[in-house]
């Protein structure tokens, strides 16, 4: 990418949006275009088509998502697919009816099945199964990156999709109830400390097995990806290491400083019991996550505590 050419980052404003831009003005990139949700809804096609029929941006980076946790997803699949769908179907189309000249869409490991190989290999995506909790968000981020690869196939077109395990940092959600594990986590605990709560209940019974990546890691392979690769496959993102939900709930409860006793839930659900990507394909790109989990952690901690938006979410 050169460093006079209009980008458009869409989903700006959110954790994997924000970290995105933050790294491209890292290494200098200043023509970038924004547009809030208020500003531009995705989903609106007229819109959404005016908006690049005006601006034409050189590249664009889709990280606009509706997003939830295990709770959020379950009780309305008919929004994650819908909203996600939309938004992304009128995005990627008007790019490439507009001349974009290269698009990453970006995904996630939902995409794979609930009992894929592990770790897991892009390949396994649509051989089996998917997660029945997130399953309409899943199917919403598998036609956006097959859209993606049509279009490569098709007309010749040069968008790619990286997809990511789960993710936290800076201006993540932290929804007491539609957020995702580690953010809810974090907002969970801090609230039993400040109570003085003699106890937290997490969901399920703590063994299934999840890997954890700091956004700002993410971002930096976004633009190693944008400047280096060419294909329809996507590409995983994750930190090569897992951890039990177990051990990530004391780790947290550690950092925050609560206390108390930590109780499990097994009337609710685990989710998928082992999530573990196969992270070769980015690591032959040059491309090695540099934040420690714990260190991750902290700097979440942090940003939950200086974000004021935390309790309106």
């Amino acid at each position: 990418m050169e460093l006079d050419a209009k980008i458009y980052v869409a989903g700006h404003r959110g954790m994997v949006g924000s970290a995105i831009v933050r790294a491209l003005r890292a290494k200098g990139y200043g023509n970038l275009v924004f547009r809030t949700h208020a500003e531009l809804d995705l989903r609106d096609q007229a819109a959404t088509n005016a908006f690049f029929e005006k601006e034409r941006p050189d590249y664009v980076f889709l990280a606009a998502s509706k997003v939830g946790g295990i709770a959020a997803n379950a009780e309305a699949p008919a929004d994650f697919l819908y909203d996600n769908a939309m938004l992304e179907m009128n995005a990627i189309h008007a790019a490439w009816k507009n001349g974009c000249r290269k698009l990453l869409f970006l995904g996630s490991s939902c995409i794979y099945p609930k009992h894929a190989p592990q770790p897991m290999p892009e390949s396994c995506l649509l051989t089996s199964a998917l997660e029945p909790t997130n399953e309409g968000y899943a199917l919403a981020k598998i036609a956006g990156l097959k859209y993606c690869a049509y279009l490569n196939r098709q007309h010749g077109a040069d968008y790619v999709s990286v997809m990511p395990t789960n993710l936290y940092g800076p201006n993540d959600n932290y929804h007491p109830e539609h957020s995702h594990v580690l953010p809810a986590l974090i907002r969970r605990f801090h609230e039993a400390k400040e109570a003085g709560a003699p106890a937290v209940t997490c969901w399920g019974d703590g063994s299934p097995l999840r890997e954890f990546l700091y956004v700002d890691d993410l971002a930096e392979l976004c633009l190693l990806v944008m400047e280096k690769y060419s294909g329809d496959d996507p590409i995983n993102a994750g930190s090569g290491r897992e951890i039990t939900i177990k051990a990530l709930s004391e780790l947290v409860a550690r950092i925050v400083g609560y206390e108390g006793r930590i109780e499990w839930d097994s009337s609710r659900p685990n989710g998928t019991p082992r999530k573990l990507l196969d992270i070769s394909r980015s690591e032959a790109l040059g491309w090695k996550p540099r934040t420690e989990l714990e260190d991750g952690i902290r700097l979440a901690y942090r940003d939950f505590l200086e974000n004021p938006m935390r309790t309106e979410r």
